[in-house]
């Protein structure tokens, strides 16, 4: 394994995406300099932060000792997974058909579960207009993903053949399960993968990294113009 010399820097709000790479570092071991970006109070749209991620989202890292030996910087959840697993040689294996498992599930999850399910939740919790078709929209959609969810963990622990970053890209995105208006107990396979999951010391670390920071999305109005505007400030 790739020894670190030099912290990670970890461009983090405490959100299913930010956890994915909160998750990775932890399970890893490796060092990582906590750079938190608010994304409430419109952090992300900084000039020093769109450097490294242009498209106004965390997370995102820079790696002092990228490539060559030269710091490199990386956005996009799915992209810093792949990133990490590759230079450190873990939870993403060299093993071409188990790394095509791996990308499978990891690419579902970055095109269909994060997706569905947070506009789920957004529809459900926080439109300011309850509209039904888009509820009904989302919800069953998300619903249909967990049952695919379900069917995959069928007689086996992980996603992919093993322990893998498809696990970790997934596992924030079931945390609000009851927002999103799925019930766990409808799904045997997926509840027992999400208990064992949360059962792992450094996914408890993961989680836990900037908790005291995030503040109630619901009830903070100025932050769901931010986050809901779609505007730069």
């Amino acid at each position: 394994m790739t020894t670190q010399t030099k912290p990670i820097e970890l461009y983090y709000w405490p959100t299913p995406n930010g956890w994915k790479i909160s998750i990775m570092l932890e399970e890893l071991g490796v060092p990582y300099d906590l750079k938190l970006v608010n994304i409430g109070r419109g952090e992300q749209f900084e000039p020093s932060f769109l450097k490294i991620a242009p498209n106004n989202r965390m997370p995102a890292i820079i790696d002092p000792e990228g490539p060559g030996g030269e710091p490199i910087s990386v956005f996009e959840s799915g992209a810093i997974l792949q990133y990490l697993g590759r230079k450190f040689g873990k939870f993403y294996s060299q093993d071409e058909r188990k790394r095509v498992a791996v990308e499978e599930w990891l690419f579902w999850q970055v095109g269909g579960l994060g997706p569905m399910a947070g506009q789920a939740h957004h529809f459900r919790q926080y439109a300011p207009e309850k509209i039904e078709y888009g509820i009904n929209r989302y919800t069953n959609e998300v619903n249909r993903l967990y049952g695919v969810m379900n069917r995959r963990l069928e007689g086996r622990d992980y996603l992919a053949d093993e322990y893998s970053i498809a696990d970790m890209a997934s596992f924030g995105w079931v945390i609000s399960h009851a927002n999103q208006g799925q019930d766990l107990n409808d799904f045997p396979n997926l509840k027992r993968w999400f208990e064992t999951m949360g059962a792992r010391p450094a996914v408890q670390r993961g989680r836990e990294l900037g908790k005291e920071a995030r503040r109630n999305l619901a009830e903070d109005k100025e932050a769901q113009k931010i986050l809901f505007g779609q505007r730069a400030l």
